[in-house]
């Protein structure tokens, strides 16, 4: 199993203006709190950070900001999946040019590649880009869901695909990607509530939303975890319970944005077709961090 993608990564949010640009010292703030919270890396320009939303030449600046103010101490991973293989190729490229140390490749989405296409896609981009890529399979965002056969087919078939994102919430079908997969191949939760089951079933870590705003508690919980500590990581679980549902209370990173603003950490300002959150939305989140400390 890899170990580059073992424990906490936050899906980091991006950060804009009030006119829409990037913000960039915003986006150097939030890299130095998950820092601080000592992760073991981010993902940048993923689902998390509007990656669909962004230019490339927005995604290259915040591939390139990122690396800088990391300065090796935890992973940086680029979000540069699209539904078109030699765009995926070529955003994938420009990312391994900025120095990141991981690509995170969303499976094909509107298209519906067969489990054929879906190994030809990955394939190309194994064959195209010598940088570590790990699928990320997400039916909700992808109307598709990549089956445990088919991923590690891929993984079987392509050296530099060394993990999955599994956001499908099906434990059943992470346990057979676990137990079938080559031993370099690593699954990721990519649901947060299901971290401690997927660590308790093999898995080794997650890619995260939560720890935009909780990475101490949560990183907390992930390490307990894969360190056999089961009581310590059961008590995280519950606390962190109302907090994995609020960010899901609308479209991800609708809440998340909110409960950073709330936080004093940026404005929570989004590219359409995301728009703020709802006043019900804004009053529930407010009741829900009420007190919060991450620590």
């Amino acid at each position: 199993m890899s170990n580059l993608m073992r424990g906490l990564h936050t899906a980091i949010v991006t950060p804009f203006t009030s006119s829409g640009d990037l913000d960039l010292a915003a986006f150097r703030r939030l890299i130095d709190l998950q820092l601080a919270a000592k992760v073991d890396g981010i993902v940048v320009c993923g689902s998390t950070g509007e990656g669909a939303t962004l230019s490339i030449a927005e995604k290259t600046q915040l591939w390139e900001t990122a690396v800088a103010q990391v300065g090796g101490r935890c992973v940086v991973t680029a979000g540069t999946g699209t539904n078109d293989t030699r765009s995926t190729i070529e955003l994938t490229s420009i990312a391994a040019t900025c120095g990141v140390d991981a690509v995170l490749l969303v499976t094909p989405y509107y298209n519906k590649p067969t489990p054929a296409g879906l190994l030809a896609h990955f394939r190309a981009i194994n064959d195209a880009v010598d940088v570590p890529q790990i699928i990320y399979n997400v039916p909700g965002r992808t109307g598709q869901n990549v089956t445990a056969a088919t991923q590690i087919a891929i993984a079987q078939a392509c050296p530099r695909v060394i993990a999955t994102k599994e956001a499908s919430a099906n434990l059943e079908q992470m346990c057979e990607i676990i137990r079938h997969a080559p031993p370099t191949f690593a699954l990721l939760a990519g649901d947060d509530v299901l971290t401690l089951p997927a660590i308790a079933c093999g898995a080794a870590g997650v890619i995260a939303v939560i720890s935009n705003y909780a990475g101490k508690r949560f990183r907390r919980l992930v390490h307990a975890a894969l360190d056999g500590d089961l009581r310590t990581a059961q008590q995280e679980q519950m606390v962190l319970m109302p907090y994995f549902a609020a960010n899901f209370i609308e479209s991800n990173p609708i809440p998340v944005k909110q409960i950073l603003q709330h936080l004093g950490h940026i404005k929570a300002e989004y590219r359409l077709p995301l728009t703020k959150a709802t006043v019900q939305t804004q009053g529930r989140l407010q009741e829900i961090m009420q007190g919060f400390v991450d620590e």
